[in-house]
């Protein structure tokens, strides 16, 4: 299995990504930016910490963030959203879409790599504002009565294999 080896730890690995950003940013200013991302680094970053997961690093407007377990990373997600609601610059408020996959990443360093990853990154990139997606394999290990799963049927992620189910969730 030349190239494919994995890590030894089951993780769920959340990707962040903030909704029209780059739009709003050519307008906005780097100044104004910078400042926002800030104020979005406040918001989101102590609910991944709180709920025993690790900022792996901030992608631009993003963040890759990993957790022992997906309930813990959903939780993270959903108190960073609703901690954004106070977070606003220049005409833009930010919103979120985010991604989770559970899978066993290699880790090199503070950071981590391979083909769960990359789902991970791809599951997120699909999110539409507002939206958490998550793979099946993550969705197995949540409790499913306390939220609202509707499967994603037409999922095409880009190096996600098209057997990988992805369900979009919200709490009810």
């Amino acid at each position: 299995m030349t190239g494919r080896q994995r890590g030894e730890v089951d993780l769920a690995i959340v990707f962040t990504d903030l909704v029209d950003f780059s739009r709003w940013a050519m307008q906005a200013g780097d100044e104004t930016a910078l400042q926002l991302l800030r104020d979005v680094g406040e918001a989101i970053e102590p609910p991944v910490t709180a709920h025993g997961g690790d900022v792996v690093k901030r992608l631009g407007d993003g963040m890759m963030a990993v957790f022992s377990e997906p309930a813990d990373g959903l939780d993270a997600v959903f108190e960073a959203n609703r901690r954004l609601a106070w977070v606003e610059a220049a005409e833009y408020r930010p919103r979120i879409r985010a991604g989770m996959h559970m899978g066993r990443p290699r880790r090199i360093g503070g950071d981590y790599l391979g083909v769960d990853v990359n789902i991970a990154a791809r599951v997120a990139e699909s999110a539409k504002g507002d939206e958490v997606l998550v793979s099946e394999s993550a969705l197995a290990r949540l409790d499913q009565e306390s939220m609202r799963v509707r499967r994603k049927r037409f999922f095409r992620g880009k190096g996600v294999p098209p057997e990988v189910a992805i369900y979009s969730v919200r709490q009810r």
